[in-house]
């Protein structure tokens, strides 16, 4: 067992990263361990780096230890760069953590200066050039030979034509020089998308509590749902920030099934997750920004109503399950409460799919049997068809026993072959078996959907199943 992260008290006494621990341990008698969890190591940094969103929101994460923002046009939020810098490193100080923090034109040169500047530089680009070839972040090899050659700075490679590095050092030695020094783009990965539309609040003095909250993310509903109805879009996810004053953020986020302009709704929804959560929101010293993002929109024109009212009552009972079920999936988890969705396939199993609610589409028009006919198919379809044993009259004759779960059934009534063929269209050896379906009746009056799986010119011995079983 090795020794995986010091603090800077470890370090005054000589303890370094990779030591073993029983040597640690020989050199600090009282030498304090905790385990290393690299997954908890990584939900703090993406907590910090929810935090981090008050400041930009373009914030990317650069595992296991550093943050990167992009803060171009923000700065002035916090009277320029020095009192952003001085901001964050006041709440990261609050919260225990000893931070490296560095200025660049671009993501990579910002990131090799907070990592490897060892010193001063009168200016920006004097700091660049200083770094260790190890800024470069290249395998072991590529750097040790360019250490043997002589090249041991930023600057040294700078100097050099590109073409000659990228031929004798490969093209990513060329490539991550040019990043550095801003002569190549340097894209970030945000870790959350900046949303379309977005409302914010800031507080001189911190909320202390989470009703004060609330009221304000009502507020904050209202403005972006003006946004909204400006660009004709409704919203179908709304994420609410809560930033506390300590530098760390609770995101809350609910979902609907179909787009909505309606505040009123919005803030039910978020009631419900507030009520359901498992942790509660904690104010901590206060929230000093609320943050309401829609990162998703879909077009929502206006609505217009007959006349005769029929149209509106319609709609309003519609509008009353689509609530319903965006309620349930906000308080039991989307994946939770589902519907069905018709799909274009004449396999009957494929017919249709089981979607959250809160994602499936547009309902399809569903086909539905003639007034006064049986249905066609089973409410429930087993997954798998079961086997069965069937003694038929003629080979490729309807059932007129089988045996199902160890008891035997007669059948009484019949109705069918429904041929259905395979979707050769879909295959590439334009295989697949023909099933010939029968809805059947046995002696008790109990209904069974049946099928032969394949021709006898298919198959020599084709095998029974059933389905499903009507109500």
């Amino acid at each position: 067992m090795r020794l995986a992260s010091v603090d800077t008290a470890a370090l005054a006494v000589g303890l370094r990263v990779g030591m073993p621990l029983a040597d640690a341990r020989a050199q600090v008698g009282d030498l304090l361990v905790v385990a290393h969890d690299p997954v908890l190591d990584q939900d703090w940094l993406d907590r910090l780096a929810q935090g981090c969103a008050r400041y930009t929101p373009l914030v990317a994460l650069d595992a296991p230890d550093g943050l990167i923002l992009d803060i171009a046009g923000a700065e002035h939020l916090f009277d320029g760069e020095a009192g952003l810098v001085a901001d964050i490193d006041m709440r990261f100080t609050r919260l225990g953590m000893t931070l490296r923090h560095a200025l660049g034109p671009t993501a990579d040169a910002a990131r090799a200066l907070a990592r490897y500047q060892a010193r001063p530089a009168p200016d920006e680009d004097s700091a660049i050039r200083r770094l260790p070839v190890a800024a470069l972040e290249l395998d072991a090899e590529a750097t040790t030979a360019l250490v043997r050659a002589g090249l041991k700075t930023i600057g040294d490679l700078a100097s050099r034509p590109m073409a000659n590095l990228a031929a004798r050092f490969g093209a990513g030695a060329a490539m991550a020089l040019r990043r550095i020094l801003g002569d190549a783009p340097s894209p970030l990965d945000p870790r959350i998308t900046p949303p379309p539309v977005a409302a914010e609040r800031r507080f001189a003095e911190p909320l202390g509590s989470t009703a004060h909250a609330t009221q304000v993310l009502a507020e904050l509903a209202a403005e972006a749902i003006d946004i909204l109805t400006g660009r004709g879009k409704g919203g179908r996810h709304f994420r609410a920030t809560f930033f506390r004053s300590d530098g760390l953020a609770r995101t809350i986020a609910i979902e609907t099934g179909h787009p909505t302009r309606d505040a009123g709704l919005v803030m039910r929804l978020f009631a419900e997750r507030l009520d359901g959560l498992a942790d509660p929101l904690d104010p901590g010293f206060g929230f000093d920004m609320i943050r309401l993002a829609v990162p998703r929109l879909e077009t929502l024109g206006a609505s217009q109503l007959k006349l005769e009212g029929g149209a509106a009552r319609a709609a309003n009972e519609g509008a009353a399950m689509d609530e319903l079920a965006d309620r349930l999936a906000t308080r039991l988890g989307r994946h939770r409460v589902r519907r069905f969705r018709p799909t274009d396939t004449h396999i009957p199993e494929q017919a249709q799919l089981e979607l959250p609610a809160i994602d499936a589409p547009a309902p399809l028009p569903w086909q539905t049997p003639e007034p006064g006919e049986p249905p066609t198919r089973p409410f429930h379809l087993f997954d798998p068809p079961q086997p069965i044993e069937v003694i038929a009259e003629v080979p490729d004759g309807p059932p007129q026993r089988f045996r199902w779960r160890r008891a035997f059934h007669a059948v009484r009534r019949y109705e069918g072959p429904e041929r259905i063929a395979a979707e050769w269209w879909r295959r590439r050896d334009n295989g697949g078996l023909t099933r010939d379906y029968y809805r059947v009746e046995d002696a008790q009056g109990r209904r069974f959907w049946l099928f032969r799986h394949g021709l006898y010119d298919e198959k020599p011995d084709p095998r029974w199943y059933i389905h499903g079983v009507f109500a």
